[in-house]
């Protein structure tokens, strides 16, 4: 079994969002968290799938090949797309205030592109949910932002906060997507990468 196999790798996260430690950690992995500082620039004539996959690509590049050449490291990226526009991390409670505003009443995308690096190659896939938020009155809005800040969540929301338990109308794909680490497929990947040494 693949959880099995995982004891004997050394497993390292590239992420210090606590959501993506969690939910590797319930996935069965054991895991040491180490973040190497990476610009997340990004060229905005891009697509979303192909920045998101290249900021989860730059965060595995800066690894060192050779130092983790025995090491499977994991990195990922998330964005959230409205209306073709990517909507990252807030600079402050009114742009979160205005995002969530837009958001409401419709449905927008959430990609998260995960990077992994083990015995000498690299992979990466990028994971697609849809989001439909119910309208929210002005004081919902604000109270949430007031309450959760979430100015450390691109698209200015956590799922798995106050606003996920009373607004989410639906969700096409993985909630887990949501949260940043689409644990299901990335399972499913990793049965392939390591087994198939």
């Amino acid at each position: 079994m693949l959880i099995d196999k995982l004891k004997e790798i050394r497993v390292v996260l590239g992420s210090q969002s606590p959501r993506r430690k969690d939910l590797l950690a319930a996935l069965g992995v054991d895991f040491q968290v180490l973040v190497k500082d990476t610009a997340e620039d990004f060229n905005p004539l891009d697509t979303a799938t192909e920045i998101v996959k290249s900021i989860a690509k730059k965060k595995l590049d800066a690894f060192d090949a050779l130092e983790f050449q025995d090491s499977l490291v994991i990195t990922a990226d998330t964005v959230v797309v409205h209306q073709g526009r990517i909507l990252g991390k807030p600079t402050d409670k009114q742009e979160a205030i205005r995002t969530l505003h837009a958001l409401q009443g419709n449905q927008h995308d959430v990609l998260t592109a995960v990077a992994i690096s083990y015995s000498g190659k690299s992979y990466t896939f990028v994971e697609k949910t849809g989001v439909s938020f119910y309208p929210m009155t002005a004081s919902e809005i604000s109270y949430y932002v007031e309450q959760f800040l979430p100015l450390d969540k691109a698209g200015s929301y956590g799922i798995q906060e106050w606003i996920g338990l009373m607004a989410i109308q639906g969700l096409q794909g993985s909630y887990e997507n949501v949260v940043g680490l689409p644990t299901a497929r990335l399972y499913q990947e990793l049965k392939l990468i390591v087994e198939a040494e």
